[in-house]
């Protein structure tokens, strides 16, 4: 007698659909578990058996052996006790093997039966409706699975609500997607006070998803302008929310079904392994800048993460998506991020500040900001300088334009990227452009060719870096309402990536 079942196996942010095939036979008794299983999936068959004897049904005597295929696939995780629980319950005929088919199922179950929430139901809920399928989940995760409009999403909160749906004693209602989130951000721009210029920054950064670095003393200010830039950036589209919670999904990040429509601020420590901040480990796991896709990653004291760590951020900052290959896993997560760093000028922190000679200046900075590889900074689009600000301005009224008014400015200029690209495939912000488009939506006027020619001679600005400019400057524009980039903008976003270039913009 054989019976099926099928659940999920992830890989990345895909989940694969894996057949549960349940066969009891004649022989000695004995509970068999194959197809390459982790220990956390080979423990099943326990916390199964457990499950069964609370709800007074006995195995029989015979050989009853379970195989998940493809066969060739690794399965990790315990979501994988009740899709072999009901292959299990089919082959023995308790219940309907048709039913059982055409299910989905993932949960982890306690010896009394309850069921446990797991990770990754967003995900098996997208694989359940390619293959026409309903998902059967634990009740906490059944929110979740809602969300995708294109599945009926099945939550018992145990394995006996689960017989008795398919057995027609108790059917189930279709589980509701959560609620939305949104959070409410109290930290405002006006609150930091003073530097203007790096606000001007922040929030060109956050019009066109560009990679921006700050370099100041210790207590300028750096920190809290990244903290409030999850306050200038508009809500996560439907499509972003959706692939976003993707990723957390399977990090376990998300609360009760609840999607958040805000997008994602990580800050790593600088302590942090190649694996925390790329993903990786046993299981090839989302890292850091996989959580942060949609969003902001910002990494403080940016020169004290180790070299190697720093360096393994080059090609997703580039690419927009990162491989992690392992002996035993080859996945691939997408991290469309934006990278916000911060650094002190130096190992002392005071290179800038004239109150506080350096005894090693030059030499000091120098070293440390050249921990820094030349390739890296050139991914960059904005360096700013932040100054310290004096004791005595901070008694000062607040300046500048609050968050809800630059979030505004920013919501109109992603609008206007957002119709731009309509028809450009994975371009969604204008530091997605390149080749040919960039040609077509950032060609400056005569005025602004000329200039950047200029610094582009003078100051050996690479390829890399010449069109850095060009999408800085149409993000300058956008916010502007402009539908061309002028020499102005190409003038303020130049001056944003070389400092030493003010003689060439007066010229």
């Amino acid at each position: 007698m054989v019976a099926r079942a099928y659940t999920v196996a992830f890989e990345g942010v895909e989940a694969r659909i894996v057949e549960v095939q349940c066969a009891v036979s004649a022989g000695l008794p004995s509970f068999a578990l194959v197809g390459l299983p982790d220990k956390a999936v080979s423990e099943a068959k326990e916390r199964v058996r457990a499950a069964l004897t609370a709800m007074s049904i006995a195995l029989p005597s015979k050989r009853i052996t379970i195989n998940l295929s493809p066969a060739d696939l690794p399965k990790e995780g315990s979501h994988f006790d009740l899709p072999i629980a009901l292959a299990l319950l089919a082959a023995l005929e308790i219940l309907p093997k048709d039913e059982v088919e055409q299910t989905v199922a993932l949960g982890e179950l306690s010896l009394d039966g309850t069921l446990v929430p797991v990770i990754g139901a967003l995900p098996a809920a997208m694989a359940a409706g390619e293959e026409d399928r309903t998902l059967l989940c634990p009740k906490p995760c059944g929110a979740e699975a809602a969300w995708v409009g294109a599945v009926r999403v099945l939550a018992p909160a145990s394995l006996t609500e689960a017989v008795q749906h398919y057995t027609g004693q108790r059917m189930l209602s279709p589980a509701d997607p959560g609620e939305v989130t949104r959070d409410n951000h109290s930290r405002d721009l006006r609150d930091v006070k003073g530097q203007e210029r790096a606000k001007r920054a922040l929030e060109i950064a956050a019009a066109g998803r560009h990679h921006m670095l700050m370099i100041g003393t210790p207590g300028s200010g750096k920190s809290m302008l990244a903290a409030r830039l999850p306050g200038i950036l508009p809500q996560l589209s439907p499509a972003e929310a959706l692939e976003t919670s993707m990723i957390h999904s399977l990090a376990g990040l998300l609360d009760e079904g609840g999607i958040s429509r805000t997008r994602p601020f990580r800050e790593p420590h600088h302590t942090a392994s190649m694996a925390a901040i790329v993903g990786g480990g046993r299981s090839a796991k989302p890292g850091e800048i996989s959580l942060a896709h949609n969003g902001v990653l910002f990494m403080d004291e940016f020169p004290e993460f180790p070299r190697a760590v720093l360096e393994t951020l080059r090609q997703p900052v580039e690419t927009g998506e990162v491989v992690v290959a392992r002996a035993n896993a080859h996945v691939r997560y997408p991290c469309r991020f934006l990278l916000v760093a911060a650094a002190n000028p130096c190992k002392c922190g005071y290179l800038s500040d004239p109150s506080r000679a350096c005894g090693r200046a030059p030499n000091c900075g120098d070293d440390y900001i050249g921990r820094i590889s030349g390739p890296l900074m050139d991914r960059f689009d904005l360096r700013i300088d932040v100054p310290p600000v004096a004791y005595t301005d901070l008694d000062l009224p607040d300046s500048g334009d609050s968050s809800a008014a630059v979030a505004a400015r920013v919501a109109a200029a992603r609008d206007v990227q957002a119709a731009r690209y309509v028809d450009a495939t994975g371009v969604r912000v204008n530091a997605d452009t390149e080749g040919a488009l960039l040609e077509r939506v950032a060609t400056p006027d005569e005025p602004g060719r000329a200039l950047l020619s200029r610094v582009a001679d003078r100051f050996g600005l690479s390829a890399r870096g010449y069109h850095r400019v060009l999408r800085v400057a149409r993000t300058i524009a956008d916010l502007e309402g402009c539908d061309g980039v002028l020499r102005p903008h190409i003038a303020e976003a130049v001056s944003y990536r070389i400092a030493e270039a003010k003689e060439a913009l007066t010229q």
